[in-house]
């Protein structure tokens, strides 16, 4: 909250000179979370579309390997190495281990390619690209402090968790039958 303060209290010529800053910082981050997110989708794509890179990860079946159970955990390891060694990185290493890190959840996504079809992936993306974007610029050019909705987000979190484990386990009945 002092932060927030500090911004409101400054004059308009270092008002200006703040929001030319954050506009730059801005534009650096959503470019290379933009390269991140195409180096995701590339390699998930060439993955997912290749049944000869696939098999390597799945079996015939539509089991894992042992490559597939590597690949699907390796983001969640890469984020704990992240975590613990995010003070000894260079910028510049910092942002090599984020693109491999895109490329390592474009490897544990890939199989989505072969479970459904290109259609409604593309649409998941564009919705969520969207989403992302429309609240991106909502916070961006809000003059609103927006830490008070923490808690109510968290609230619709645990809903939508409770919601998804319930859906999980219940019992998916057909539909009946409109001929007779």
């Amino acid at each position: 909250m002092a932060q927030f303060d500090t911004v409101r209290s400054v004059g308009v010529g270092a008002r200006a000179q703040i929001d030319e800053g954050l506009r730059a910082h801005m534009n650096k981050v959503y470019g290379l979370m933009s390269v991140a997110m195409l180096v995701t989708f590339g390699v998930a794509w060439a993955v997912g579309t290749s049944d000869a890179l696939l098999s390597i990860f799945r079996t015939p079946e539509g089991g894992m390997t042992i490559l597939g159970w590597v690949a699907m955990f390796a983001p969640l390891a890469m984020v704990f190495a992240f975590g613990a060694m995010i003070n000894r990185l260079s910028a510049a290493g910092a942002q090599l281990f984020f693109y491999v890190f895109a490329a390592a959840m474009g490897l544990s996504i890939a199989w989505i390619f072969k479970a459904f079809t290109g259609i409604s992936v593309a649409q998941t993306f564009l919705v969520t690209s969207i989403a992302f974007a429309g609240l991106s610029l909502y916070g961006y050019v809000t003059k609103r402090d927006l830490s008070g909705m923490g808690t109510f987000l968290m609230m619709g979190l645990i809903g939508l968790i409770v919601a998804m484990i319930l859906n999980l386990f219940s019992a998916r009945v057909p539909w009946p039958s409109r001929s007779r």
